[in-house]
């Protein structure tokens, strides 16, 4: 079965609202992120207008819902290393895998 995540934004711009508004239309038209991020640990990225976004691919779900096994917490320490989420890393380190 699919599932097809719905974004529901409601945003709050003392400044610049009608640009930010445009900017951020065409990121959630796209279902991508976009401006001038910097990349922040475990995925976290700043937009342009100070806006913290994190990216949280679907598959995430399945490898922390056990945060005490092994796998979760090797996947863990992977991701706190990580500036931008590697998928493929973090699935690796889960199996234990990861070289």
């Amino acid at each position: 079965m699919v599932t097809t995540q719905r974004i529901t934004p409601f945003l709050w711009f003392a400044d610049h609202a009608e640009e930010a508004a445009r900017f951020y239309t065409g990121i959630f038209e796209n279902s991508r992120s976009g401006g001038d991020p910097k990349a922040q640990q475990c995925g976290w990225l700043k937009d342009r207008y100070g806006l913290s976004w994190q990216i949280v691919p679907n598959f995430m779900d399945e490898l922390f819902t056990d945060a005490q096994s092994a796998g979760a917490q090797r996947a863990m320490e992977a991701m706190l290393r990580m500036k931008k989420l590697d998928i493929a890393a973090l699935r690796q380190a889960y199996a234990g895998t990861a070289a």
